[in-house]
């Protein structure tokens, strides 16, 4: 594979996967109110003073401070909701053991602790600067000096002095990345660097004008010659040819003397251990693309196959696609997928899903489906938002990425398959959402800012056929009904199929989440005739239940000889009643992959039960129906 390290990767400490634990606790209302809070400071203060004043009080060339904030962040504001857990423009991180992307639902038997000052940026400048973490995190003005801060710290420990040139500071930023991978570490030096020298300027999302000027320098690279780096492999990444790939290989330790404490993945042999691998699913980072290949080689609990660069399309591969990797939240999902990871934040995705990216990922995913023999189709390439949870707790903590703003219908295109009329069978009832990406602009709001309309895939459900009625709400979501963004409850994408329930005028009803849910759809001109086979609850049965995986029934770990406590458990989520129908597919049989224990594979099976499934789109999310459940009305 062609290999360049300055393209490799270009991020830092940031965000990583979508939503957090943190989130995952709080639930929707906390989460609002944390953003609303933050969003009433970074309204207070203007960006480009703040730069200008942390520079001089720490010593820090502004244009140095300034183009890693707009690496780490573009100069917006984020609250830390994901794995990784990096706060504000200059992405301070605080790392803690995160059980979420496993989807084991298992509590890890000791806390995580890592007192590694270049992981856990945000608790060290809270240190130099003697304030509260919760500060650093919440109030942008208190975020940037921390950055300021770190990188005076580094600038001392690399050259021995906060330096007067320009180019003196190389070394300080490569550390700032805190990587130890030189070419990760290197390239996002050198991508700050090229920041400076090319000079940026944009509007954030909070409508502040920031503007860093160009300036002609050239790095003293000498100044990271004493950092202890370390090369990665450079061959060995499986990616179709023609793409710029890498393998770095993710961290697998026991952490502490249980066996049971281990990360950040699971050895396997898919497909040959009888995991057939159904699904690839689009991630996006939260955050920057060295900000994962960093968490996912520290202990988080948490890894994906491949990392994806927004302005090169680079490539990392992190995990060879035998194993299972920690990425989805739902351990069936995990056993069964690839897991994708896109750097970006799903709020701005127009700023950072870049058409480098895009078709990157499409060669890489086109790819990966020939040698899996994966359908190139919306049941089974999927977003993270798309993946369920297994219990009615985990549902609403489930994550929203890769958003609103990601571009399903040129995805698709890309991959060969576009999603139209073509695509659609004869009966009319069958229908995939499908607006116009680049015309389809819905209002969305994200904690107290209402978001500028911009092009999506996502469209609004209503209760009623008007948009004076309300939102459908999830019952699930304690806080959903709402135009949220990442109000997944009523929303539907690009590329799901509902069957069609009524129709009145310029709307369209769908059977969705055990609801009648209306859209806009004037000459049906967001939606298209689609495919499927149609099910519906067994005659004589009222409703029946969905849940969001299709694991075993008792007998066949019975036979397989796995204890209660280490077996795969899905909670019936949601029910669907009489007289609906959705689309599956399938059926397939339920499995379960039993890896419970560091480094001895010779205990994993993979168990296999009678009990069959048919997949569908329940709702925004998939869900999993018993075949015995359900009476199959068109196969």
């Amino acid at each position: 594979m062609a290999f360049n390290s300055r393209i490799l990767l270009k991020v830092s400490l940031a965000v990583v996967l979508g939503l957090s634990l943190l989130y995952a606790l709080l639930g929707f209302a906390n989460f609002d109110e944390e953003r609303e809070a933050a969003a009433a400071t970074i309204d207070t203060v203007d960006l480009q003073e703040v730069f200008e004043k942390a520079a001089k009080e720490f010593g820090v060339p502004q244009s140095v401070l300034m183009a890693v904030s707009y690496n780490q962040s573009r100069w917006d504001h984020h609250e830390g909701h994901s794995e990784v857990g990096g706060y504000g423009l200059m992405n301070l991180v605080h790392m803690h053991g995160n059980q979420d992307a496993s989807g084991k639902n298992e509590e890890q038997t000791e806390l995580y602790t890592d007192d590694n000052d270049s992981v856990n940026t945000l608790d060290k400048a809270a240190q130099l600067l003697k304030v509260d973490v919760e500060v650093l995190k919440n109030d942008p003005e208190q975020n940037i000096r921390g950055g300021a801060a770190l990188l005076a710290m580094y600038a001392k420990e690399t050259v021995g002095e906060t330096p007067s040139d320009l180019s003196d500071w190389y070394g300080a930023v490569v550390k700032y990345s805190g990587s130890d991978i030189e070419t990760v570490a290197e390239g996002f030096a050198d991508d700050v660097y090229n920041t400076i020298q090319e000079g940026r300027q944009r509007v954030t999302k909070n409508g502040q004008q920031v503007k860093l000027d160009a300036k002609n320098i050239e790095p003293n690279k000498d100044t990271a010659k004493n950092i202890p780096l370390r090369n990665a492999e450079k061959t060995g990444a499986d990616c179709p040819n023609g793409l710029e790939c890498t393998f770095i290989p993710a961290l697998y330790e026991q952490f502490f003397s249980n066996p049971r404490s281990y990360g950040n993945y699971d050895i396997a042999d898919r497909p040959n251990d009888g995991l057939d691998i159904r699904y690839i699913i689009i991630h996006d980072i939260e955050g920057t693309a060295e900000s994962a290949i960093n968490h996912f080689r520290n202990r988080s609990y948490v890894s994906a196959h491949y990392i994806l660069d927004s302005e090169t399309g680079a490539i990392t591969q992190m995990l060879r696609n035998e194993d299972a990797g920690w990425h989805a939240g739902n351990w069936y999902f995990n056993a069964h997928s690839i897991g994708l990871e896109h750097e970006g934040f799903a709020v701005e995705g127009a700023d950072w899903y870049s058409e480098q990216m895009y078709r990157s990922s499409a060669k890489l995913v086109k790819y990966l489906a020939e040698n899996y023999n994966i359908p190139l189709d919306r049941q089974h390439i999927i977003g993270h938002d798309e993946v369920p949870g297994l219990t009615k707790a985990r549902q609403p903590a489930m994550h929203w990425d890769p958003g609103a703003y990601w571009d399903w219908s040129h995805f698709f295109n890309l991959l060969g398959e576009p999603i139209n009329p073509s695509n659609g069978g004869e009966d009319s009832n069958i229908i995939t959402i499908n607006p116009n990406y680049n015309t389809n602009k819905p209002t969305f709001t994200y904690g107290s800012e209402i978001l500028e309309p911009k092009s999506s895939s996502l469209i609004h459900l209503y209760t009623e056929p008007s948009f004076d009625a309300p939102l459908i709400k999830d019952p699930l979501l304690s806080n959903g009904g709402t135009s949220r963004i990442n109000d997944w409850g009523n929303k539907a994408a690009i590329g799901q199929t509902y069957y069609k329930a009524d129709q009145a005028g310029d709307w369209t009803a769908v059977y969705y989440g055990g609801q009648k849910a209306w859209f806009f759809n004037p000459n049906n001109k967001n939606a298209s005739p689609g495919d499927g086979i149609v099910i519906k609850p067994k005659e004589g049965s009222s409703s029946i239940p969905v849940y969001g995986a299709a694991y075993p029934e008792d007998a066949a770990y019975d036979e397989a000889g796995i204890e209660e406590w280490a077996r795969g458990y899905a909670e019936a989520l949601y029910e669907i009643p009489e007289g609906q129908f959705y689309i599956a597919t399938g059926p397939f049989q339920s499995t379960y992959y039993h890896a419970k224990y560091f480094n001895d594979p010779e205990t994993n099976q993979v168990v296999i039960g009678e009990e069959e499934y048919y997949q569908i789109f329940f709702n925004h999310r998939l869900g999993f129906v018993k075949k015995s459940d359900v009476d199959v009305v068109n196969p």
